[in-house]
């Protein structure tokens, strides 16, 4: 069986185009940063208590955010056709990649470099890599080939993507168990208490979970977050 393509698509108001690799990275590395800190050491003044052990005390300071990395090999010495057309100057494919970097224009508005999805294979519940969506944070060039004409035919690049989570992901990955529930014309919390937990009487726990102040006041498209119950 073929290996599918790995694929970079653009999200939300983007104009640009899914782009599909014409080789398959040969590798991929992600790396995640946790932060530990020294008691104290925020307010500028450590805890003296460390005097009298070999090694500080740490305190857990927050998670930063993943990051996917790797290499695209670009080769168009045999002049492949993308499209219709024939490429003959590597840099058409590795522009794509280029404008992940850059800022867009809708209407008047600028608008950041765009949040990109990476696709590999087939999505589940146990492909924890695949979709990776995030922000093309570092991107390094390498031209290897070039034409008589001094066009280059062969480039190497060098991608490293930033995760960005939703806090509904970013809980679900700490809970395999959460849930969230879009609110519906209609609903009350009694109706998604009976619907989430078979008791519609569990309505203040859906309350309570989402610091809702008035129950009876749900805008529909509101994203609620559903715990366990024991």
């Amino acid at each position: 069986m073929q290996l599918a393509k790995l694929t970079i698509t653009p999200l939300g108001k983007s104009k640009l185009a899914p782009f599909t690799v014409l080789f398959n990275p040969a590798s991929y590395s992600i790396s995640k940063s946790v932060t530990w800190e020294e008691p104290g050491s925020k307010g500028g003044s450590k805890n003296r208590s460390n005097v009298k052990f070999n090694a500080p005390r740490l305190e857990f300071g927050g998670g930063q955010s993943r990051q996917l990395s790797f290499r695209l090999f670009f080769d168009v010495t045999d002049y492949p056709v993308v499209r219709g057309q024939k490429i003959r100057d590597v840099r058409k494919l590795t522009d794509k990649i280029v404008k992940l970097t850059l800022k867009e224009r809708a209407g008047n508005k600028e608008m950041p470099p765009p949040t990109c999805r990476i696709s590999w294979g087939e999505a589940g519940s146990q492909n924890l890599d695949f979709p990776f969506v995030g922000v093309l944070q570092n991107l390094k060039q390498d031209f290897t080939l070039f034409d008589s004409n001094g066009r280059p035919l062969r480039a190497n690049l060098d991608l490293a993507f930033r995760e960005i989570l939703s806090p509904e992901q970013d809980q679900r990955r700490n809970d395999p168990e959460f849930s969230t529930r879009l609110v519906k014309r209609g609903d009350t919390l009694s109706s998604i208490a009976a619907e989430m937990f078979d008791d519609p009487a569990k309505w203040r726990i859906i309350a309570d979970a989402n610091n809702l102040d008035n129950p009876r006041t749900l805008e529909v498209g509101m994203s609620l977050s559903i715990p366990k119950t024991r």
